[in-house]
C-alpha cells in the first residue's frame, strides 16, 4: 500500500508552470480527487495533505524547499509517520519520456535529477516507487538546466496533461498497493497521434480552364 505519495517541484509562481513541477501539477489533482486540500506545514518544509481511502490516511506532500532539496519534506513526513521507503510514491518529472507519456518504476538510480537524488540521501534507501512523467529532452546535456525551468509549449503541455488524465485513473490501484492493475492501466495507454493534416485536393483542371482564376480573351478589351 501507497501511504505518501510526494510531487516535486519549486515554490514560487515563476516555477508554477515549468517542465519541473510536472510533480506539483500531478499532485494538486490527485488532492482535488481525493478531497483532500493541501496546506502549509511548517514542521515537515511542505504543503501537506491527509486523505482517508477505505479506512487507511494517505499523505500528499509538495516540498517547499525547493527542487534540490526535496527530500527533507519527504523523508520529514515519512519518519514522523513512520512510513517505509516502499510505501512512498514520488510523482517527477522525466526527461527521458517524450511528453504524453508516464512509467511507474521501484527503486534504481537518481539519473542525475536531484530532487530524487536528495530523496535518496535523506530516506537513505532508494527502494521507494516513482511516477515519472515525461517532459521530453532538449537534445543537449548542456541545456537541460535551462531545458527544466521554462514553460512546456502548448501542444506539449497538452500532452502532458493528458498522460495525468490517463494515469490519475490508477491512483486508487496506486493507494492499494496493486501495482500490477497500476502498471497496465498507466503503461498501455499510448500517448494520441497527432493527426496528419488534410491532403489539399488538386485543383479541376476543366474549373480552371473555364475561368477559375486564368483570364479568358472574352474578358480582355
Amino acid at each position: 500500500m501507497i501511504k505518501l505519495i510526494a510531487g516535486l517541484g519549486n515554490p514560487g509562481s515563476e516555477y508554477e508552470q515549468t517542465r519541473h513541477n510536472a510533480g506539483f501539477w500531478w499532485v494538486d489533482e490527485a488532492a482535488r480527487l481525493l478531497k483532500a486540500p493541501l496546506q502549509m506545514e511548517r514542521g515537515h518544509f511542505g504543503l501537506v495533505a491527509r486523505a482517508s481511502v477505505t479506512g487507511h490516511s494517505v499523505w500528499l506532500v509538495e516540498p517547499q524547499t525547493f527542487m534540490n532539496l526535496s527530500g527533507k519534506s519527504v523523508a520529514s513526513v515519512a519518519r514522523f509517520f513512520k512510513i517505509a521507503p516502499e510505501e512512498v510514491l514520488v510523482v517527477h518529472d522525466e526527461l527521458d519520456l517524450p511528453p504524453g507519456e508516464v512509467k511507474l518504476k521501484k527503486g534504481g538510480g537518481h539519473a542525475g535529477h536531484n530532487g530524487l537524488r536528495d530523496i535518496h540521501a535523506q530516506l537513505g534507501s532508494a527502494d521507494y516507487w516513482r511516477l515519472r512523467v515525461g517532459i521530453g529532452h532538449p537534445g543537449n546535456k548542456n541545456e537541460v538546466a535551462h531545458w527544466v525551468l521554462k514553460k512546456p509549449s502548448p501542444d506539449d503541455r497538452i500532452a502532458i496533461a493528458q498522460a495525468m488524465d490517463r494515469s490519475l485513473k490508477a491512483l486508487p490501484h496506486l493507494i492499494a498497493g496493486d501495482m500490477d492493475k497500476a502498471t497496465a492501466l498507466i503503461h498501455t495507454s499510448k500517448p494520441p497521434r497527432p493527426k496528419p493534416p488534410r491532403p489539399v485536393p488538386p485543383a479541376d483542371p476543366l474549373q480552371t480552364a473555364a475561368g477559375g482564376g486564368a483570364s479568358s480573351p472574352a474578358d480582355k478589351g
